[in-house]
């Protein structure tokens, strides 16, 4: 199966599409309790992260520390742009599976795209409960000062789209 990639803004200008989110955030969650079992319970909690720039220009990181939502959970996002391709390319990390395969010992594939007409669109394959699903990443709102993230899964190769993640970001106090 081939993915389709969002053709990302090209130009110099893309390697900058996160800096929105450099610094200091509160972050709003709002998560599908089961994913793709026709759920409707969503559990909301609190996070904070930081965004910085990796060094010469080749992307950015960030932090994700929770208080109250499992405790000491640490999570990462991992960006690395590639100037050729002109797209970004995803990982997630986090203290609970490395974000390595335990099988392969190797990274879990990344999400990839970029940004058109104002959003961020990734998309990748993922495995979930032990089956394969399309997993899409979606930043809009980035002009606003009070960015968001969405993640949604596909059981049906991208034909429906269960949002299960939502993120709202806002700057600290």
């Amino acid at each position: 199966m081939q993915d389709t990639i969002t053709t990302p803004t090209t130009g110099h200008h893309a390697a900058r599409d996160f800096d929105f989110l450099m610094g200091s955030w509160h972050i709003r969650n709002t998560r599908l309790v089961h994913r793709l079992q026709g759920c409707n319970d969503w559990e909301v909690f609190d996070a904070t992260g930081t965004a910085r720039p990796l060094p010469g220009g080749i992307g950015n990181y960030d932090d994700f520390i929770t208080a109250t939502w499992k405790p000491g959970f640490v999570g990462m996002a991992l960006r690395v742009f590639s100037p050729e391709a002109q797209r970004w390319s995803i990982y997630w990390l986090d203290n609970t599976t490395g974000g390595v395969d335990a099988a392969t010992g190797l990274l879990h594939p990344p999400v990839v795209g970029g940004f058109r007409d104002g959003v961020g669109i990734f998309e990748g394959q993922e495995n979930f409960e032990g089956r394969p699903v399309r997993v899409r990443f979606e930043w809009s709102q980035m002009h606003t000062g009070a960015p968001r993230w969405q993640q949604a899964f596909s059981d049906d190769g991208g034909a429906t789209w269960e949002v299960n993640w939502v993120m709202e970001f806002a700057r600290p106090v």
